[in-house]
């Protein structure tokens, strides 16, 4: 009689399915999609307001009007289209940056940072951690460019 080696198929079925539940266990502790999506998507707002940022200084710097403050009496509101500037940068309030971006407002949470000089906002995306945001600081003096936060990593996200 001959001896049989290999296994039998119903051994096979077990393994797999034991492999089957340990993978679905143990891979979303490992796979963190949607905390990489998100900081992707923040980190895609902050280039997007350093690009747009970048434009509108140079628009206002051909039109002369770059180390204008938004609040100064004296001349009308420095704009580039319907963007006011403050001091040739987006300013760091909801409106200005939903304009100046084009950004669909009910996606992002803007929340202004109190009593903060020079004027800061916080972003993050509705429904992420509050871990999960960044800080855009506008131009507090015609020598200063504005300061963009660091973006958070996937794990606070």
């Amino acid at each position: 009689m001959q001896k049989q080696n290999g296994f039998t198929l119903i051994e096979l079925v077990v393994v797999i399915i034991i492999l089957g539940i340990l993978a679905v266990t143990a891979a979303p502790k490992f796979i963190n999609l949607q905390g990489d999506a998100r900081a992707s998507a923040l980190q895609g707002m902050k280039a997007a307001l350093q690009s747009g940022n970048s434009l509108y200084y140079s628009k206002a710097a051909i039109g002369g009007f770059e180390k204008k403050v938004s609040t100064d009496t004296d001349a009308p509101l420095p704009k580039v289209g319907d963007v006011t500037l403050n001091y040739g940068y987006i300013q760091a309030t909801k409106d200005e940056i939903v304009k100046a971006l084009d950004i669909t407002e009910s996606d992002w949470v803007f929340t202004p940072v109190a009593s903060s000089d020079p004027v800061e906002i916080e972003m993050s995306q509705k429904g992420a951690p509050s871990d999960c945001k960044f800080k855009y600081t506008q131009a507090d003096d015609a020598t200063t460019p504005p300061v963009y936060g660091a973006v958070p990593s996937a794990d606070d996200c």
